[in-house]
């Protein structure tokens, strides 16, 4: 993966240990978003009308890489927007299984309109606590983030399917802007029912854009009455005759916004999710191995065989600082210090970050 990190201008004066925060912006991707903007800024309404077609690309890039309809693939702005619109079309009696300080975003909008609802724990044996609630609650839909913001915990994906096989009744709606970038998925081949994700984490691709992808039987179970002329692709005609998944485009779409997911997709495509994966596998074994020697890691963390490349370390201001002053870029968050690595992150990144914590302790 050496040879992308060039792509990266950030990489010349940090270590970037902050993609669950933010993913960077490549060179590819700005010198993208400068044309369009000068096409923008010499032809007005012209440029618009002839980008148009940018808008389907952008639907048939995201199918082809999450191995999706693109009749079934949603442009939403960000995740939050999708999940509150899907929620309106929801029977507020269904019951929901919702994990412990998942993220707000995907938790709030069930609370906040009174699904009744059963949590589970975020802990080493997370599978085995949803698989019991599931069997003894018998909730209708279970709701979670592929990987935790916190502290980099994923789910495992077999389990789902398993999950799925003995409750087939069971909706699963998954939160993957942690995961959708850093780690290969064939929707069609999932056990998720609906899958959604903002663009500006791991797809490296901005902010104002994100995705929703839904199984083909979804729209039996959920009646929405989102809308606008957008939705019906500006034909007064087609008022009640649109695909579902119109419902989450009722105005106009960006095509800066979503030209640039496009953009960045077409970027991981090019270097092959597997390959990207794969890298990353490495750097989470290798952090993983380094964090636990050094004793900052929690129990869950180490014993857990399903993990990202998040990590969250303990480590108090004072440490944070220290590794803010030796150019690590990272988050406090959950009492701790999270640290995240993509494919631009080398082992040599990983050395650097220890030996900066070995100094600072």
């Amino acid at each position: 993966m050496k040879e992308f990190r060039k792509q990266f201008p950030v990489l010349t004066h940090s270590i970037y240990a902050n993609t669950a925060t933010s993913g960077l912006m490549s060179r590819g991707l700005q010198e993208w978003r400068q044309e369009h903007d000068l096409d923008f800024l010499t032809g007005g309404s012209t440029m618009k009308m002839e980008s148009s077609g940018l808008i389907p690309q952008t639907r048939q890039t995201i199918g082809n890489f999450f191995g999706c309809s693109e009749e079934r693939v949603a442009l939403v702005q960000n995740f939050t927007l999708g999940i509150n619109i899907l929620l309106e079309g929801l029977d507020k009696t269904s019951k929901v299984l919702l994990l412990e300080n998942d993220y707000p975003s995907l938790n709030w909008p069930f609370e906040k309109r009174g699904f009744p609802i059963t949590y589970v724990p975020i802990d080493v044996d997370l599978e085995q606590h949803i698989w019991e609630k599931v069997e003894t609650e018998n909730p209708e839909v279970l709701a979670l983030s592929l990987v935790q913001w916190l502290n980099g915990i994923k789910v495992d994906m077999d389990f789902l399917k398993k999950l799925k096989d003995s409750f087939p009744g069971l909706l699963i709606i998954a939160d993957g802007t942690q995961f959708c970038g850093a780690f290969d998925i064939d929707f069609e081949e999932s056990a998720i029912d609906v899958l959604g994700a903002s663009g500006y984490k791991w797809l490296l691709a901005g902010y104002g854009n994100g995705f929703m992808l839904f199984d083909e039987k979804i729209q039996r179970r959920l009646k929405l009455n989102t809308i606008g002329f957008n939705s019906a692709g500006i034909n007064t005609e087609a008022k009640d005759t649109f695909r579902f998944a119109k419902h989450f485009e009722p105005g106009h779409l960006d095509t800066l916004n979503f030209g640039s997911l496009n953009c960045s997709i077409k970027l991981l495509a090019n270097i092959g999710i597997q390959n990207i994966e794969a890298h990353n596998k490495t750097l989470k074994d290798k952090a993983q191995r380094e964090l636990t020697a050094l004793g900052l890691l929690n129990d869950a963390i180490v014993r857990r065989k399903e993990h990202s490349t998040i990590f969250n370390i303990n480590g108090n201001e004072e440490v944070y600082r220290h590794l803010e002053a030796n150019k690590v870029i990272c988050s406090q968050r959950g009492g701790g210090i999270r640290l995240s690595f993509h494919y631009y992150n080398s082992e040599n990144d990983i050395d650097t970050i220890v030996a900066s914590l070995k100094s600072g302790m």
